[in-house]
Formats: structure tokens, sequence, C-alpha cells
């Protein structure tokens, strides 16, 4: 494989590699008692802005919504931001609710990163292959499993580690692309949560979760 536009990327990964790191830190660092609403955020994201998921997120949790009996639809539809498609979330975050201690265990168990994100996609409603890595890398238990969405598969393209972007991702697509991500960044020596990161950095302006 011919990459491109290396010499951009080493320059912008040293303009980031500290913030970078410093993010996977804090993600490493959540406790147990935050993975509700880190996977609740990774509910909310599909087709939504990550900053509202963000604003969201916090609401869940100062009205401890994870021990309350709440109608979670006032949370993701509000004057202050919009969850697009909030009913079908609403539902999605429900369900998860209710079986939490069953997807905690999991979480927590002995399975790998790529067996517990196959456990979320089969059972987990609302959990794609990418949500279920975003969940599984927000609380830095991912193993080097990488978030395919648009900001992602552009940057890959752009490096010339994909020739185009997918239409759509089938599992079979979506691990194809993983592996060539993981392969990229072994031969440029930077790692792919760090590449994630720079990623959605240079799309984004931020570095966000």
């Amino acid at each position: 494989m011919t990459y491109r536009n290396l010499d951009g990327l080493y320059e912008s990964y040293a303009k980031k590699r500290t913030a970078i790191r410093r993010r996977l830190r804090e993600y490493k660092a959540v406790p147990v008692s935050g993975y509700f609403y880190e996977l609740l955020y990774c509910l909310m994201t599909p087709q939504s802005s990550a900053v509202n998921a963000a604003k969201a997120q916090r609401r869940f949790e100062e009205a401890d919504f994870k021990h309350c009996e709440l109608d979670p639809v006032p949370f993701l539809f509000t004057d202050e931001y919009y969850i697009r498609f909030h009913h079908s979330k609403s539902r999605w975050i429900t369900e998860m609710k209710h079986r939490y201690e069953e997807i905690e265990a999991v979480t927590v168990g002995p399975m790998s990163a790529a067996e517990k994100r196959e456990w979320f996609v089969r059972h987990v409603k609302g959990l794609s292959y990418k949500e279920a890595t975003h969940f599984l890398r927000n609380i830095g238990r991912n193993e080097g499993l990488t978030i395919l969405d648009r900001h992602i598969l552009t940057n890959l393209k752009r490096y010339g580690v994909i020739r185009s972007l997918p239409p759509s991702l089938t599992k079979k697509r979506y691990l194809q692309i993983e592996r060539k991500f993981l392969r990229f960044a072994e031969e440029t020596g930077i790692s792919a949560d760090e590449l994630d990161l720079l990623f959605w950095s240079a799309e984004a302006g931020e570095i966000l979760k």
C-alpha cells in the first residue's frame, strides 16, 4: 500500500500528541460506576452532534437517571439541544437501562474487546460496530479496535489507506477497513487510538469524546 501526505500527518501528530495522550488516559480512568453513562452517550451519538450528546449525558447524570424512573425523551429533546431520532433512542436507552447489570458484567468480564463488541452488537439495541467500539474506547477497553465514523473514513482516504468512502458498512466491510487502519497505525508508528483522536480533531477542530 502506498500512503500519501505522511509529512502532514506527522506534523499534526507532533502538535497534538500531548493532548491526545492526556485524553486517552482520561478514558482509562473512567470508573466502572461511570460506564452506564458512557454507554448511554454512545446510544445518543448516531447521526447526532457529539457536543449535544455530551450535553445530554451531563443532564442524565445530574438527574441520577440510572437510579430513577424517568422518561428519557425530555433529556433528548430540549430548547438547548436536540438528539435526532429521540423517540427511537429513548427506547434504546430504556431497554439498555433495564438490562444494564448483564451489560456491565460483560463489559468488565474476561472476554477480549473483539468478543465484547460482538456481544454488544447482538444484544444491545442501537449499537452497531461503530458505536460498540466507541463505548469500549471511551472507557479505555477497546484494545486497539477502531471507530469507523465519517471523520475517520475521510482521513483514511486522505492518507491513501482506502481508495474511496464506502457507501455503507456491513460487518465484513467494517472489519476489512479496520484491518487496514491497524496496519496503517503499525506502519506509521502511531497507535490506532492516537490516530483515531488525531483524525477526529482534524475534522471536528477539537479532541472530542
